[in-house]
């Protein structure tokens, strides 16, 4: 359970470092920070962030990809 918190940390750190990032983007930064995810595992953790209204997803420029930021 402290690695699902420990990867909300860090994608909450993410998103108020860079504003808004796609999940590609997100997963990317996480694995240069080092920690070492899918990019389902980032998507799945960003919906319980959505539901739990920490952040918010929306699409930009009509490219049908998620973007996420803080809330």
């Amino acid at each position: 359970m402290s690695n699902v918190v420990n990867l909300e940390v860090e994608i909450m750190n993410l998103l108020k470092i860079h504003g808004s990032l796609s999940v590609a983007f997100l997963t990317r930064f996480l694995n240069e920070r080092g920690v070492f995810c899918t990019r389902q595992k980032v998507e799945r953790t960003l919906r319980k962030l959505v539901e739990q209204k920490r952040v918010e997803a929306f699409y930009t420029n009509g490219n049908k990809r998620k973007h996420y930021r803080l809330r």
